[in-house]
């Protein structure tokens, strides 16, 4: 299992001009390695990362002396990042690569294993030196290289390291999870998580800072303080959410073995004009790839519902369709004189994970339809013991 500690540095005025000089070397070099991968393509050959970069280096003292400033991996790694973007295009996992911006792409280069040396709270880089980090590494294992990036006006460095896999505790339990934005989850044990809209409370602030912004003179420097000022908004509005959908999807992953969610549509979610801002602030798809990443890490699986499944409608205890619902309707009312909760209010979002959670279970044959139209979250639970 390879893991990544990523760690903010705090590198002398000196070293962040010789990271950026690296940063650009890299872009520079994508830029190029693209632009003849594609004349090559369009002329019936066949490219490669490996002629490329040879192609490049026979080229390179004579044209383009300036990238023997930083450290050759600024130059070296674009060629192969460049082969592994186009075998993943070929083979349908990925868009088309694209060059890259000197303004709007990020700054980044990459350190190979034996290319740099970690110390305590510093890591050293070839051609600059030792730089400072704000903590040392948490990881024990064997390191298997670090990509240097620069966000907003901070500089961090991400370390991969090779760990020995996580031996999995069989978890039993299981747990239905119904997404939204009145409250980003609600548990099938009736647990809501708050939906904080992190962004929807900075979006004063970030109005009045573009504001700033595109009163400045173009080229200016206060019009680059502007935009600093920008990016640190911006940077401050991820970290508050990275926070809290880490700590929510470790809790989840740690505590739950079978966890059912609703595969969303999140690309059509996104086309509603009046609801894009929100449920990009909820971020959803970023939730769901934690909390899939982290429950395979610790043995558990995530079970993803049908987005089609009619979770809000249907009464989790006797299968009864409300069909005229309608989403200001927060509280669920069964209209079945025989069901057990015939005109008792439930909440909605709970009876949809309850409805969520048996459907999961189903999907994996823990429990049959008899079971899940008459269970409970405790039944549920129990089926799973069972099984």
């Amino acid at each position: 299992m390879i893991r990544a500690h990523k760690i903010r540095l705090h590198p002398t005025p000196e070293q962040a001009i010789s990271f950026a000089k690296a940063a650009g070397t890299a872009r520079f070099v994508w830029n190029w390695a693209l632009a003849e991968w594609n004349r090559q393509y369009e002329a019936a050959e066949k490219p490669t990362a490996l002629k490329l970069k040879k192609q490049f280096n026979a080229i390179r003292r004579e044209q383009f002396p300036w990238t023997w400033e930083v450290t050759k991996n600024a130059s070296d790694q674009p060629f192969l990042d460049l082969g592994k973007a186009f075998t993943a295009f070929f083979e349908g996992r990925a868009r088309r690569p694209k060059f890259k911006s000197k303004k709007r792409s990020k700054p980044s280069f990459y350190l190979a294993n034996d290319q740099f040396e970690l110390g305590d709270h510093r890591i050293w880089v070839p051609k600059l030196g030792w730089v400072n980090m704000a903590e040392k590494l948490r990881f024990a294992g064997r390191v298997r290289g670090a990509r240097i990036t620069k966000t907003a006006d901070w500089w961090f460095v991400s370390i991969q390291v090779e760990m020995p896999d996580e031996s999995a505790e069989k978890k039993q339990v299981a747990v239905g999870i119904d997404v939204g934005l009145n409250r980003l989850a609600t548990l099938s044990t009736g647990e809501g998580i708050e939906n904080q809209a992190f962004l929807k409370t900075a979006l004063g602030k970030l109005r009045r800072a573009n504001k700033r912004l595109h009163r400045r003179k173009l080229g200016s420097k206060n019009r680059e303080k502007a935009r600093k000022q920008v990016a640190r908004l911006h940077y401050r509005i991820t970290c508050l959410r990275d926070d809290v959908l880490h700590k929510l999807t470790t809790r989840l992953a740690t505590c739950y073995g079978i966890i059912g969610i609703e595969d969303l549509h999140l690309k059509g979610l996104l086309k509603n004009r009046k609801l894009a801002r929100s449920f990009s602030d909820a971020a959803f798809g970023k939730l769901l790839s934690l909390l899939s990443s982290k429950m395979e890490q610790r043995g558990g699986q995530v079970i993803k519902v049908d987005r089609f499944f009619p979770s809000s409608k249907t009464c989790h205890c006797c299968d009864w369709k409300w069909e005229t619902m309608q989403l200001s309707d927060r509280v669920f009312l069964c209209q079945n004189p025989t069901c057990a909760y015939y005109q008792f209010g439930q909440d909605r979002d709970q009876n949809a994970a309850l409805n969520i959670l048996q459907e999961a279970l189903r999907l994996i044959g823990l429990i049959d339809q008899a079971v899940s139209g008459t269970g409970s979250d405790e039944d549920a639970n129990l089926a799973v013991d069972a099984g």
